[in-house]
């Protein structure tokens, strides 16, 4: 049985909304926490030993785990969320367990790249840490978190392929049901074709506005 035109576009319409929600969510998530990272490290402005110690561990056991396996671990979890552990809003929770802690690395790496002259400035200029964090040390890095950003996209996009393993949907599913269980080599190609051709084009994309922000 062959796989229909309509089906490669319902799965790839899949693909991109598990993306995108968990993308939004987990910069919504890692966004905060990389900034604490940085932020309440010793010597910096908002400088809490016990706050650091207790989220860097954890942050490196939740990226420690493989995402094959978070699929799997937390399905009660999944199913309490949404109802389900099976489709497209199923396989979004444990994509959004998956790129969180790893966007607040790229978030607290990229900050850390910033000057330290800077915020010394900002300090020397009496502005409060809250004013260091939001018009001096996030603008400063807006360069490398958008490129941090492009990362986590193509990160989800190689992890919601995966959760078709698990009845994610999605191109995955659609590779491994039709292109694999049934050997349809073509579905594999399109399928493979169509996740090269998002992945280098958010690479692209991500660069070049990056560029542009690095000369303004």
């Amino acid at each position: 049985m062959r796989v229909r035109p309509e089906q490669i576009v319902d799965a790839l319409l899949e693909t991109i909304s598990m993306v995108s929600f968990s993308l939004l969510f987990s910069v919504i998530i890692g966004l905060p926490l990389g900034v604490l990272l940085v932020v309440t490290r010793k010597g910096h402005i908002l400088e809490n030993t016990f706050l650091f110690n207790l989220l860097n561990p954890v942050i490196n056991v939740l990226r420690s785990i493989p995402f094959i396996i978070l699929l799997v671990a937390i399905i009660p979890f999944t199913r309490f969320i949404v109802g389900t552990s099976i489709g497209t809003a199923a396989a979004t929770v444990p994509l959004i367990f998956y790129a969180a802690p790893y966007f607040a690395r790229l978030v607290e790496n990229s900050l850390l790249e910033v000057e330290p002259g800077v915020l010394e400035a900002a300090e020397a200029m009496g502005a409060t840490p809250r004013q260091i964090i939001f018009k001096f040390l996030l603008p400063e890095a807006l360069s490398s978190l958008l490129l941090a950003v492009t990362i986590a996209t193509i990160g989800l996009i190689g992890a919601s392929a995966m959760a078709g393993a698990v009845g994610g949907g999605g191109l995955g599913d659609l590779a491994i049901t039709y292109g694999y269980q049934q050997f349809d080599e073509i579905t594999m190609f399109i399928t493979v074709a169509i996740l090269v051709v998002m992945v280098q084009a958010i690479q692209s994309t991500g660069n070049i506005l990056s560029k542009r922000i690095r000369r303004r």
